[in-house]
């Protein structure tokens, strides 16, 4: 399961307003690439796969395709605004090493 914080929350569903994406989730992924070997990925969709995880948290509902979901378990989804802020940030307990970023980790 991933954990979507409050202010995660607010910028999602505030985004999904924006580009008018009612009934979108969002959609959390893996794929290789990045400096450390493993990005992440976050889009909205309103397509579930076959194989998708999908669970609500915090109100808010995520899927994870099965393979990223192996990668991802116990993360927490978090926003970082500001004038030093990064977008939605991922805390990935399974990392090992990330970049300096924070887009990309390896396992």
């Amino acid at each position: 399961m991933l954990t979507v914080t409050d202010a995660a929350k607010k910028q999602s569903l505030r985004l999904m307003e924006d580009e008018q994406k009612e009934g979108f989730f969002i959609r959390v992924g893996v794929q290789g690439g990045g400096c450390s070997g493993l990005m992440y990925q976050l889009t909205f969709d309103n397509q579930e796969n076959e194989g998708d995880m999908s669970f609500e948290n915090n109100g808010v509902k995520v899927v994870v395709d099965k393979k990223s979901y192996l990668y991802l378990v116990g993360t927490t989804l978090d926003f970082s605004g500001g004038l030093n802020g990064k977008g939605f940030v991922f805390q990935n307990p399974n990392a090992d090493r990330t970049c300096g970023c924070g887009e990309s980790f390896s396992v």
